[in-house]
């Protein structure tokens, strides 16, 4: 009986010595599960602030707005609109963190900037990412369409932090999200990563052969210094509920 005791103290001994797997990979964002709605409130003065030192005009009501401004007939109808302040804008979603260097304290402001008459093919309207320190704004960019934060980040550990974000439509039950990374380091735009579809799901429009297509990101082992690897994975459900989900394919999401 001493002789067992002392084998299994000798083997609890030698996997208690074992070091642990190393993880090589980390979750960034899982489009299966349903993204939270988007509750963010602005007050009606912070409204003012951020879109008046955004915007040099613009208008408050929809109704208010004209088809015949000038540049109206133009190639570039929304660059026309946005130069003519025929624009209603307002503040859908912001976040705070170090943007454009390490060390600083900013508020990310996204901003549908909804050109006057801008149509579903249009997107109804571009999108801007508004950064401010205290009450002054340091960064001004073009969003390239991508609405919402789903998740704050930093990768490389430098202290900037990155924006994961999306874009979302929807026509005839057919939904459809887009996502890039990007940083803002130095106020401008820089995309690290432009992951496409990463969300195509035909469920409400109820016809035959729908299904739910999402993508799973992965970074790899986080190394102080380097940006990680950056992974996609695809799956695809039926429409019941709830969902089983399978892995059909990795990289970016066949259209």
């Amino acid at each position: 009986m001493k002789t067992i005791f002392f084998i299994l103290a000798i083997a609890s001994s030698v996997i208690a010595q074992r070091p642990s797997a190393q993880k090589t990979r980390e979750l960034l964002f899982d489009f299966r599960k349903d993204s939270p709605a988007n509750e963010v409130r602005i007050p009606a003065a912070t409204q003012r602030s951020v879109l008046t030192k955004v915007f040099r005009r613009y208008l408050t009501d929809q109704d208010k707005c004209r088809s015949d401004f000038a540049g109206s007939d133009s190639n570039d109808y929304l660059a026309a609109a946005r130069k003519a302040g025929q624009i209603v804008p307002a503040i859908f979603d912001v976040t705070t963190g170090s943007f454009t260097a390490p060390g600083q304290t900013q508020t990310a402001y996204v901003i549908s900037v909804s050109e006057c008459n801008a149509s579903h093919a249009d997107n109804f309207g571009t999108k801007r990412i508004a950064i401010f320190s205290g009450q002054q704004l340091v960064a001004d960019v073009d969003a390239d369409f991508m609405g919402s934060i789903v998740r704050k980040t930093d990768l490389d550990g430098n202290g900037i932090d990155e924006l994961l974000m999306v874009s979302y439509d929807i026509a005839q039950g057919n939904v459809t999200q887009m996502a890039t990374l990007a940083s803002f380091e130095n106020g401008k735009r820089h995309v690290i990563h432009d992951f496409g579809t990463v969300v195509l799901d035909s469920c409400a429009s109820l016809s035959p052969g729908s299904d739910s297509k999402a993508a799973v990101l992965y970074t790899g082992a986080f190394t102080p210094g380097l940006k990680p690897t950056i992974t996609q994975e695809n799956y695809v459900a039926g429409c019941r509920n709830p969902k089983r989900w399978k892995l059909v394919s990795r990289g970016k999401m066949p259209e």
